[in-house]
């Protein structure tokens, strides 16, 4: 048959009015200017994806799906996940705007990696059934590694929201007291000089790492230095250290 041409497909999804979904169609085209895209609209609680379900269906092994964010993809991280395993596994490429260390490539690199090692046919049946448990037990790893890093990234996610609600709340209060906004500059230079030693003891502390430590009790260890560091920062800097 003739060769069909792998689909670049891009999924934008909003929940609420506030939400603005060019914002997400515009990151997803500057990335593939050709990406097919989806777009989805539901408001209240219904969490029927019309849209997304015909998009799962048309998907073929070899497309690729693009998302501006992890949180696009699913609501919370166990679905999410499940889904990520299935596309995954089906041969389609996922690529995440905000979270490229979950790109499925990502892991296919690692795969590739670890398969050259073992590239050895020895043409003796018992040795390749060996390899390819060997490669099977290896795709099962990389795909758990996957799993962690889509848990901390859906986590970071559901975090920003949360922030972005508690900031929004705080700020219409004291919009309201003052009859102004009142906003602070982003990305300060303080924070440039404090990322590597705050790095250094993630690196040294977290159990993620070299050390014993969970998040809540690596905070602790950075603010006791004199560093402090918001839970934002903090894991922002770490997913930056997974990809180092």
């Amino acid at each position: 048959g003739a060769f069909i041409m792998a689909k670049v497909y891009g999924y934008a999804r909003i929940s609420t009015h506030q939400q603005n979904i060019e914002r997400q169609v515009r990151n997803i085209l500057s990335e593939d200017k050709d990406a097919i895209i989806v777009r989805e609209t539901y408001t209240g609680k219904i969490i029927s994806r019309p849209e997304f379900e015909k998009l799962l269906k048309t998907v073929k092994p070899g497309d690729t799906l693009i998302f501006d964010s992890v949180s696009r993809m699913s609501r919370n991280a166990e679905e999410g996940f499940k889904l990520y395993k299935e596309l995954y596994t089906k041969g389609v490429n996922l690529v995440f705007l905000k979270e490229h260390i979950i790109d499925t490539d990502t892991y296919k690199e690692q795969l590739e990696k670890s398969k050259k090692r073992f590239e050895v046919t020895t043409g003796d049946g018992a040795t390749d059934k060996l390899v390819n448990t060997i490669l099977d037990a290896l795709n099962e790893y990389i795909l758990s590694l996957a799993e962690k890093q889509i848990y901390l990234a859906f986590e970071q996610a559901q975090k920003e929201v949360d922030d972005l609600r508690q900031r929004t709340r705080e700020g219409i209060e004291t919009a309201r007291r003052n009859g102004k906004r009142i906003g602070t500059p982003a990305g300060s230079v303080l924070h440039v000089k404090k990322k590597e030693p705050i790095k250094e003891l993630i690196k040294k502390h977290s159990k993620d790492f070299l050390g014993t430590l969970n998040d809540k009790q690596v905070i602790g260890v950075i603010n006791s230095e004199g560093l402090s560091v918001s839970r934002n920062t903090y894991y922002r800097y770490k997913r930056e250290i997974v990809t180092e």
